[in-house]
């Protein structure tokens, strides 16, 4: 803060014009945010959604919903069965877009995803157990290998699963990669 002293008639003029200068300054930031800037600050997160989303889970949270989805899933040409998605991840106050990898074959189901430090590869058992701790690799994977399955609840799928050849015994696994170092 500058501090003005008064030392006469024609500086105390000087000095008031001086302060209110400054006090434009002080608040002229928020006033000259880009059109963009002021929307995306009152925005809805659900409005920014991508078209194709499948939502695999809505839940309400503290001052709004959680949101998760796929989107962009593309199949890769070379390797049948594996598909680069997009995880939607939306939350009130918090928004993550993250590039995963699924494979849906019925001999190694898997998803490789990131903690932003971490590559994380997820081996899956479609057809298995379902509890918490593997609910979300499930419901991303049923909604990318079988998108019509998308935000059903995959514990009631195992009979599905089995039909289409996973035979619901493997073994489920959690391999953690370092990422790269900050």
């Amino acid at each position: 803060m500058v501090e003005v002293r008064e030392h006469g008639p024609m500086l105390t003029t000087l000095q008031k014009s001086l302060k209110q200068s400054l006090l434009c300054l002080a608040v002229l930031p928020g006033v000259l945010l880009p059109a963009e800037a002021k929307e995306a600050i009152k925005s809805n997160p659900a409005e920014a959604r991508p078209p194709g989303l499948l939502v695999i889970l809505e839940r309400p949270v503290p001052y709004g919903s959680h949101v998760m989805g796929v989107y962009a899933a593309k199949a890769d040409p070379h390797r049948p069965g594996l598909w680069q998605i997009k995880l939607w991840d939306e939350l009130p106050n918090e928004m993550k877009v993250i590039s995963e990898t699924v494979r849906c074959s019925p001999e190694a189901p898997m998803r490789v995803t990131s903690n932003g430090s971490n590559l994380l590869v997820r081996e899956l058992n479609p057809g298995g157990q379902i509890h918490p701790g593997n609910r979300i690799d499930h419901l991303i994977w049923w909604a990318t290998c079988y998108p019509q399955q998308a935000g059903k609840d995959p514990a009631s799928l195992g009979s599905l699963a089995r039909s289409l050849g996973y035979s619901g015994a493997l073994r489920e696994s959690e391999q953690v990669l370092p990422g790269r170092g900050n």
